[in-house]
């Protein structure tokens, strides 16, 4: 990659494997300054004789100033460079070779100077909520590594790089998991972070910054892929850790009742049973107590969906006193909103089904954060 773009690396260890440059060694290339020789053009323009003429003279009044000063004017003229440090110069505004290591001599109020580190570096990219190829939406993060490989360039090319080096890595980040699904991701994260160093470099060479390594985390699954046929057997087996009991199978899933039942109500015998959504306020409101708050201390909002293609609305209020559980929505804004149809609300009151193998099934919709919605599980087991 390197040898396409027209850089030079600098080899591991050898610092001074930098090219030297000279006053005005910089040409344009593809879009960004980069080392080559002097060419002709706007950036390696040779200045009027004036111009010329006033910077010698003022150098040579510096450099006398600093001979009647001496002693005196070394703390000032004198630095040390480290070997790991490289001085990038510009006298009156115009730059210079990068001096170092060893010691360097500057001219007091001629000369400016930036320090450039080239050791290598690395910095943290916060997780973030990013999409994969299978529409799963996952919290992301990554640590890179990286060195300064060319100082003039890390000097020239970019205004602040580290800033610029984040985002850069946050922007590779999405483009790449989107060409990945969450299983790959998951499972192949060394292929996925090198893919991701290409598309980080392909952009950062050109700034002098070059990226070493950089280790995927993924925090955790927001949203887990459309679900298919079936989930995997080793999903399961998570899903069983986690939630303590094993998930409900299709052949345990609370069937539709045929059509024929709605004929049982016509002799007038027998009444109609009460709808799941509307025996949630009856099955909840004996359990509710200060014990039931202490433990979940969050206000849901639950819109259910019902079969004639309608949504009814309830609230489960368990911030203080002993709880509330109502029509619509709750007085004040929910911690938690869940999207449930009128099925699955009875599956999960009689204890057939579980939030947290419904949500993962695609079953029960989260708006908010997932770790309060999973406390409905503590409600499930106080209803006996």
């Amino acid at each position: 990659m390197l040898a396409r773009s027209g850089y030079r690396v600098l080899p591991s260890g050898n610092p001074d494997g930098f090219p030297q440059w000279s006053p005005g060694a910089l040409r344009p290339q593809k879009g960004c300054w980069a080392p080559g020789r002097v060419d002709s053009g706007p950036s390696a323009a040779p200045q009027s004789w004036p111009s010329s003429l006033g910077r010698a003279v003022l150098g040579a009044l510096g450099l006398l100033l600093l001979l009647l000063t001496f002693p005196v004017s070394a703390w000032c003229a004198l630095k040390v460079v480290p070997a790991y440090e490289r001085l990038v110069v510009f006298r009156l505004g115009r730059l210079r070779r990068p001096l170092g290591p060893g010691l360097v001599l500057l001219l007091p109020g001629l000369d400016s100077f930036h320090k450039v580190d080239l050791r290598t570096k690395a910095f943290s990219v916060p997780p973030c909520k990013l999409a994969c190829k299978d529409r799963a939406v996952v919290s992301v993060g990554a640590d890179v590594q990286f060195r300064i490989w060319d100082p003039v360039l890390s000097v020239m090319a970019v205004k602040d790089l580290m800033s610029a080096a984040r985002l850069t890595a946050r922007n590779a980040m999405a483009r790449v998991l989107l060409s990945w699904s969450l299983h790959e991701v998951q499972g192949d994260k060394p292929r996925v972070g090198q893919q991701l160093l290409l598309e980080m470099n392909e952009v950062t060479l050109a700034w002098g910054l070059e990226v070493d390594r950089v280790e995927l985390a993924v925090e955790a699954v927001l949203q887990p892929p459309p679900r298919g046929p079936g989930l995997d057997s080793a999903l399961q087996l998570a899903l069983h850790l986690l939630g303590g009991r094993p998930l409900a199978t299709p052949a345990e899933l609370p069937l539709p009742a045929p059509d024929t039942a709605e004929l049982v109500s016509e002799t007038g015998d027998t009444p109609s049973p009460e709808p799941p959504a509307e025996g949630l306020l009856t099955r909840l409101r004996p359990v509710l107590s200060e014990t039931l708050v202490s433990r979940v201390g969050a206000c849901y909002q639950l819109n259910v969906g019902l079969p004639g293609g309608t949504q009814a609305t309830y609230f489960l209020d368990l911030t203080t006193g002993q709880g509330q559980v109502g029509h619509g929505p709750p007085q004040a804004p929910p911690d938690v909103v869940l999207d449930v149809t009128e099925a699955d609300l009875q599956a999960l009151l009689q204890r057939e089904l579980w939030p947290l193998g419904a949500y993962v099934g695609g079953r029960l919709r989260v708006q908010g954060d997932l770790a309060v919605a999973m406390r409905l599980e503590v409600v499930l087991r106080a209803l006996g």
